[in-house]
């Protein structure tokens, strides 16, 4: 199956602003990309990229004063399968697990496990430990929470998210990140495009989605609390502990949203070279360009 995606943001600077972002493919997703545009801007401006310690490939510029846009444009190929489900999947006890998984059982800056510890062992356990411990958690985040764009707030923890019960997909993760490491199971935070493939349309403009992955019987699962089914065509952006690490574009700087348009949808050939150079399908969503 082949994935059309990319993304057009322009911003306004008051003054030259230095920018990070993580909207590049991520690394285990290169190999996929059978045609790409590259990452253009206007103005034109030099951009360097290196790999951060969570393995994402990011990318730095400064933006000049007045109006700038960034803009990609791609297709990739993907296999066109659903989510992995491993419903035998258990859980790796704590003294046996990588070195390298340690650091998503730490709280973090939206994922208060102090805070919820308690409550996670009072709901989940006597949950039969691994997959399904996990899917409970799933459940549980996806009834507590309605999701709405119009409840979006940068500044909301998990804990928050909890008490207040509103949120978009990156509280969901938030949220569910938290309660599975409050029950001692690695999870890590992610975020990409997510296109309704081989689901309804959802009527609302498109955006970049969160969900997260955790790390049962030797490897990480994709768990979606949001929509909380499988889902086909995720093409990773980036992980990180929590949205802190992988905001879409960090800004050190004054600056106003003008543009904000994703694609992502499925391609039914190979696209011509002429249909290349037309714009894809796109749509305006809110977001905040700042950590």
């Amino acid at each position: 199956m082949l994935i059309r995606l990319g993304y057009e943001i322009a911003i306004g600077c008051t003054q030259p602003t230095p920018l990070i972002l993580s909207l590049d493919l991520h690394p285990d997703r290169r190999a996929d990309i059978r045609w790409q545009s590259g990452v253009t801007s206007h103005p034109m401006v030099p951009m360097r990229t290196y790999v951060d310690q969570f393995g994402n490939r990011c990318r730095r510029l400064v933006a000049p004063q007045g109006d700038f846009t960034v803009r990609y444009d791609a297709v990739v190929e993907d296999s066109g399968k659903p989510d992995v489900v491993a419903e035998n999947a258990g859980e790796v006890p704590v003294d046996q697990l990588p070195a390298e998984t340690l650091v998503y059982l730490l709280g973090s800056r939206y994922c208060e496990t102090d805070l919820l510890t308690p409550i996670a062992w009072q709901l989940f356990g006597n949950v039969q430990p691994g997959w399904q411990r996990v899917q409970a958690i799933c459940d549980f985040v996806h009834n507590r929470i309605s999701f709405s764009y119009g409840y979006a707030r940068a500044s909301r923890t998990a804990g928050q998210a909890y008490e207040e019960r509103v949120g978009v997909c990156r509280d969901f993760a938030h949220l569910a990140v938290t309660l599975c490491r409050a029950m001692n199971i690695p999870a890590r935070y992610a975020t990409g495009y997510l296109g309704d493939i081989n689901v309804p349309v959802d009527p609302a403009p498109m955006d970049f989605s969160a969900w997260f992955e955790v790390y049962l019987d030797g490897g990480w699962y994709t768990f979606d609390a949001r929509h909380n089914v499988p889902r086909t065509g995720r093409v990773v952006l980036a992980r990180g502990r929590d949205a802190t690490d992988v905001p879409i574009v960090h800004t050190f700087g004054a600056h106003q949203l003008n543009k904000f348009e994703v694609w992502t949808y499925e391609q039914n050939s190979e696209p011509m070279a002429a249909e290349l150079r037309r714009a894809p399908r796109a749509a305006d969503a809110p977001l905040s360009l700042s950590a």
